[in-house]
């Protein structure tokens, strides 16, 4: 049997992280897995201004600049930071004039992929996973460790994920890279993992047609070797399931329209992923991506998961889900 805790979409929360890695312990799982969008989309600066002090504002906590005199100030705003899902970094102000301002950037570095912005995007979120890395080792103040020996702890990058994180968990053998493979999760029960998407209005890094999903995923199905106890970790969810339905967009990001003074929704999944469900039959489907559509369905024999996602809210939501040969034992969603 397989006991698993399935977590997706923390969106660089530290705080969500220290739960899920502490979900090992507390749910007895053998088993946790990381769906993807793991990392943050804010850098915060901390400015050292002329007088030796430093300043900083975390967007939707602080109203005002924060000032800092003391190292100890400056380490308290950086937990607070990247609770929050952002990234604290340190600079001159010489320094973050360089990065903010588009008048002393050429045209093809202003905030586009490959332009300082980004490079320093890289640096702080494979800097931040590997800190997230090393909290597995952490002892508790009971003595024991954060993760118990033997736990294996998969890590899938998602669409909103920088390449730059890859090596950071490739290379640690704390962690099972899970993207573009097959991790053999017991004797009886592997797990492909795919955390592209069709595309979406924001172009983000890891998106492509459906027909090259569809190419991809049927690569991957190849190297199952039992597909009566597969799990599949898609981090997109098939098209027209429940779990895939969010706000519909126009191209400049506005809605199309309300009804009911909300919002209209609809389907926003990828049709390959439920193509090749509906074909393959793994025993579980794990999903993610679209945070307002939390749940499970089921198609066919597979059933299909999305926790959702409300990591701004430091809140950790999962599911724990035990897998015997060929069958659901247990499935119990989490929310911490």
């Amino acid at each position: 049997m397989v006991r698993l805790f399935f977590c997706t979409d923390i969106h660089g929360s530290e705080a969500v992280w220290r739960k899920f890695l502490n979900s090992a312990k507390y749910l007895k799982a053998d088993t946790i897995i990381m769906g993807g969008d793991i990392t943050g989309k804010r850098i915060v600066p901390i400015i050292k201004q002329k007088d030796g002090t430093w300043k900083g504002s975390i967007y939707g906590l602080d109203k005002e600049s924060v000032i800092m005199a003391t190292e100890e100030e400056v380490l308290d705003f950086e937990k607070r930071a990247r609770f929050s899902g952002c990234y604290p970094y340190r600079l001159t102000e010489e320094e973050n004039l360089v990065l903010s301002s588009s008048d002393s950037l050429t045209e093809d570095q202003k905030m586009i992929k490959g332009g300082p912005l980004d490079k320093l995007f890289d640096h702080v979120e494979a800097e931040g996973l590997q800190l997230w890395i090393d909290m597995i080792d952490d002892v508790m103040e009971d003595g024991s460790r954060r993760v118990p020996e033997g736990t294996k702890i998969i890590i899938c990058p998602g669409n909103d994920d920088k390449f730059a994180i890859d090596e950071i968990i490739k290379k640690d053998p704390r962690v099972i890279y899970g993207e573009n493979t097959v991790v053999q999760l017991d004797n009886h029960h592997e797990m492909l993992s795919y955390g592209w998407t069709n595309p979406t209005p924001w172009n983000t890094y890891r998106e492509c047609e459906e027909e090259k999903i569809e190419q991809k995923l049927n690569d991957l199905v190849s190297l199952i070797k039992n597909m009566n106890n597969a799990v599949f970790c898609l981090h997109c969810p098939p098209y027209d399931s429940i779990i895939d339905e969010a706000p519909l967009l126009k191209p400049d990001l506005t809605y199309v329209g309300y009804s009911g003074g909300e919002p209209i929704r609809g389907p926003v999944g990828c049709k390959s992923v439920r193509t090749v469900i509906e074909q393959y039959q793994p025993l579980l489907g794990l999903h993610g991506h679209i945070h307002e559509s939390p749940g499970y369905v089921k198609i066919g024999r597979t059933y299909c998961l999305n926790p959702g996602s409300e990591y701004t809210e430091a809140i950790l939501k999962g599911f724990l889900v035990e897998l015997e040969k060929g069958k659901m034992k247990r499935m119990q969603r989490v929310e911490a």
